[in-house]
């Protein structure tokens, strides 16, 4: 169970469950690489073999597998083993939903913020 701080004494009370801040972080953190929302957009139309992966993402098969790892991890993808090949799809397509309302956030402004901030001055 997550905790919080009240905030009057500093005591820890239970995280309301709905808001999960740290669980939302990590999703965030595991999406915060552009190769690692390719292999998500990739992922979109179905199950795909790593080497698939490694040839629509442009990336050595070894940092294709790495950024796997962190989607696995956070329980956004999942592997199944057929033969030796190891094939990979999205756990849920709320996450499809979830990177679609984030462009929608770029196509209302928030990409002139992003780049302002990546540059230095604006």
């Amino acid at each position: 169970m997550t905790m919080i701080r009240d905030g009057a004494d500093g005591a820890c009370a239970p995280a309301d469950d709905r808001h999960d801040h740290a669980a939302v972080a990590a999703v965030f953190r595991a999406l915060a690489d552009p190769a690692r929302l390719t292999i998500v957009h990739a992922l979109a139309d179905g199950e795909l073999r790593v080497t698939d992966l490694v040839t629509r993402v442009g990336l050595a098969q070894s940092t294709t597998s790495a950024h796997l790892a962190v989607l696995r991890e956070s329980g956004l993808v999942s592997p199944r083993a057929q033969g030796r090949a190891t094939f990979y799809r999205l756990t849920t397509s709320a996450l499809l939903a979830l990177v679609d309302r984030a462009e929608e956030l770029l196509d209302d402004g928030l990409h002139a913020v992003v780049h302002t901030h990546e540059g230095g001055a604006p």
